[in-house]
């Protein structure tokens, strides 16, 4: 460690770049926070080739759509790509019951929404419609669905509802 450094700096190995901001290759990924997704080994990219944008099942919350608006008016992305995975910790959770949880021990109600789903395609399908119906994305945009089988490593498209 340099001795101009933090010395509570976390231990990450960062090679400052000269990449511009706009994303390379114009793409904007939605997908699972799941710590099995290499999002950049599984498309082939590489820094400063597309936005990731990450959440708990690759649900297209309100904070997904600001994010991918964001991406698009502001720094060029013109594809987004949906991809949701087999063996998901939200597919058939129980709202409910999180929920009753999260109350116990916080002494009050989650003040965001609880979210899951039980069919991956399903989920992932619902979130590329509601894209391609937002009138804030610009209208060109390709918006695709796809799911990752964790099993064998393999992205299928879903197709549209």
């Amino acid at each position: 460690m340099p001795p101009d450094s933090d010395p509570g700096a976390l231990p990450f190995v960062w090679e400052p770049s000269a990449l511009p901001v706009v994303p390379a290759r114009h793409l904007a990924v939605v997908t699972c926070m799941d710590s099995r997704i290499d999002v950049f080994a599984m498309l082939g990219l590489s820094a400063g080739e597309a936005h990731i944008v990450r959440n708990a099942g690759a649900i297209v919350t309100d904070d997904v759509v600001r994010s991918l608006v964001l991406s698009q008016r502001k720094l060029s992305t013109r594809a987004i790509m949906v991809i949701g995975h087999t063996d998901c910790g939200v597919e058939h959770l129980d709202v409910d019951a999180f929920g009753a949880e999260l109350s116990e021990v916080a002494g009050r109600p989650a003040d965001f929404p609880l979210l899951a789903f039980e069919d991956v395609e399903e989920s992932v399908r619902s979130g590329v419609e509601r894209l391609r119906r937002c009138p804030y994305l610009v209208d060109a945009t390709h918006v695709s669905g796809h799911v990752l089988d964790v099993a064998h490593g393999v992205v299928r498209t879903v197709a549209a509802g």
